[in-house]
């Protein structure tokens, strides 16, 4: 049987771990490591800054779960580095409230759970719905996610790489398929707010429209505006190498003349 560890960046109380959850029993065991609160836009977090804590609790459905005051990334290391007795063979993060498309992966906690999972050497991917209504059908995107992960425990994937999936808020019948894509460009509307408390001081939010992006062919963002489900792999080299030779061409040498 597959030792499966799920997180999410959502807390232990989201709807959306809890369809992961009942998903993915048909595969094997299934470990939950979650935040006790929500860490959305967290980002690929260590906490290295103060103690973290961690305890067993329930999922609202009464499934057992480690509870942390960590972010995801926290979670998923937590686990790895001890308090899983077992290792685990696949990880997966979601099902987040909301779509991590293009550049959300930079801020995304449900996609930094993933990130962890592979820089410790563990399979894994992250998976998100088109909505942030916590009443919405997770049923299409939890039966995504049961399938997805049977795959790639059959299949095996690349080491430093991970899958990012995106399934869109529609009816069974209107989702027209699933596409391998590549990231896409987000758009975002962010504006700086600026208030003052009781005592006369600023403070701020940053708040602003909902992003959008730019639907292209071949993108995540597009796949989900034409009504597909989007799987983006995404590995954790970072280098662009295209811009290497470019880069040997300047004169760098200036950089350390006296």
């Amino acid at each position: 049987m597959a030792l499966i560890l799920l997180t999410d960046d959502d807390g232990y109380q989201s709807p959306g771990l809890v369809a992961l959850y009942e998903a993915m029993t048909n595969l094997g065991d299934v470990a939950v490591f979650a935040p006790d609160h929500n860490w959305s836009a967290a980002g690929h977090t260590k906490t290295m800054h103060k103690p973290l804590r961690a305890w067993d609790g329930k999922l609202p459905n009464g499934a057992k779960a480690t509870i942390t005051t960590g972010a995801p990334s926290d979670c998923v290391a937590m686990a790895l580095l001890g308090l899983l007795p077992e290792r685990p063979d696949l990880v997966v993060s979601g099902i987040n409230l909301g779509a991590n498309l293009g550049s959300d992966l930079t801020y995304s906690g449900t996609v930094a759970g993933a990130m962890e999972a592979v820089i410790g050497g563990v399979t894994a991917f992250s998976i998100s719905i088109e909505t942030t209504d916590s009443e919405a059908d997770f049923s299409l995107a939890a039966t995504v996610a049961g399938r997805l992960g049977d795959l790639i425990l059959r299949m095996g994937m690349p080491p430093n790489t991970f899958l990012n999936v995106n399934v869109p808020n529609l009816p069974r019948q209107e989702v027209r398929g699933i596409q391998i894509t590549r990231l896409g460009r987000r758009i975002y509307r962010d504006v700086l707010v600026r208030r003052i408390d009781p005592k006369g001081r600023p403070y701020y939010w940053i708040g602003g429209d909902v992003p959008t992006g730019i639907p292209e062919d071949g993108t995540d963002i597009g796949a989900l505006a034409n009504g597909y489900i989007s799987v983006t792999p995404i590995r954790m080299d970072m280098t662009d190498y295209r811009f290497i030779e470019s880069l040997r061409d300047w004169p760098l040498s200036e950089v350390l003349e006296s």
